[in-house]
């Protein structure tokens, strides 16, 4: 097995062609493990961290665009970023310890392709769009198109994602993340609820719900953001006939496997519960400007 690790993507494009079945890696966090479990090694890694683009995090004309090789943590700290979409910086800090986080990526998250990946369904749910470099070029495709079942994406092979791109949240606009696992720390989610939605003079007028752990790949639940929209705000607290309507589309949308990690009415019971939360946490900061 040859290491390499290019600093520009056209570099990293024209080996990957010189030797197919080569693999990239941001982090490496879930491809060594892999390898030691027994995986084939491929002929070739590509380190992509040396690349300047793809740890870059730029935000300019409300856009911002982030380096597919980021660490997690230098987004994490980054109060801008943060304080515009906590609920997908909530779904990063969630990547295994500290010291994972400081080699993890949006980019590695994604293209693992699991179906627990944390901070997938958060992308999803605000809308992010990956650019990926090509044989020739580049396309631009939502994160919701890239994993298309366990272990797969959507990526042709010598793909690989350079970027990502999400614009500024509107006004009065938040979102939310939370995750149940059978452990306090480190431990891979059974259910992921990702919430954005937004509140104008007390009504929610706009929602986006996407669950994670409960279906091959991440789920959006159109039935569950239409229980949101139109949904009266008093006090804080969404309509309860408005959650009610929301956790079961929520549960309903779930397509999860049985095993001794949670069962299948375990797993669609807390989609419910979970999506709640969410939802009640992204219309806080939504009306309190966080």
């Amino acid at each position: 097995m040859r290491y390499t690790s290019p600093t520009t993507v056209d570099e990293a494009r024209s080996l990957l062609a010189e030797h197919p079945g080569s693999r990239v890696f941001a982090g490496a966090t879930d491809l060594v493990p892999q390898m030691r479990s027994g995986r084939p090694a491929p002929p070739v890694l590509v380190d992509l961290k040396k690349i300047a683009q793809l740890m870059s995090v730029t935000h300019e004309n409300g856009q911002w665009t982030i380096g597919a090789a980021t660490p997690t943590a230098n987004l994490t700290r980054n109060h801008d970023f943060t304080a515009m979409f906590p609920g997908l910086s909530e779904a990063m800090g969630l990547i295994g310890s500290d010291q994972i986080q400081n080699r993890s990526s949006l980019g590695g998250n994604l293209a693992n392709a699991s179906p627990a990946a944390d901070s997938v369904p958060a992308m999803i749910a605000n809308g992010v769009q990956a650019v990926i470099a090509t044989a020739d070029g580049t396309r631009t495709v939502p994160v919701a198109e890239i994993v298309t079942g366990p272990g797969r994406t959507s990526l042709a092979d010598g793909e690989f994602i350079v970027e990502f791109t999400l614009a500024d949240t509107p006004a009065d606009t938040s979102d939310a993340y939370l995750r149940m696992i059978p452990r306090t720390e480190m431990d891979i989610a059974i259910v992921g609820s990702a919430v954005r939605l937004t509140v104008s003079d007390n009504i929610i007028t706009d929602a986006t719900v996407v669950l994670g752990a409960v279906a091959p790949t991440a789920v959006t639940v159109p039935d569950a953001g239409a229980a949101l929209i139109g949904a009266a705000i008093n006090a804080g607290q969404i309509d309860d006939s408005a959650l009610n309507t929301l956790a079961d589309a929520a549960s309903a949308a779930c397509d999860p496997i049985d095993d001794k990690r949670g069962t299948v009415a375990y797993r669609r019971r807390v989609a419910g519960v979970l999506t709640r939360r969410a939802a009640a946490t992204a219309v806080e900061r939504a009306q309190n400007g966080a």
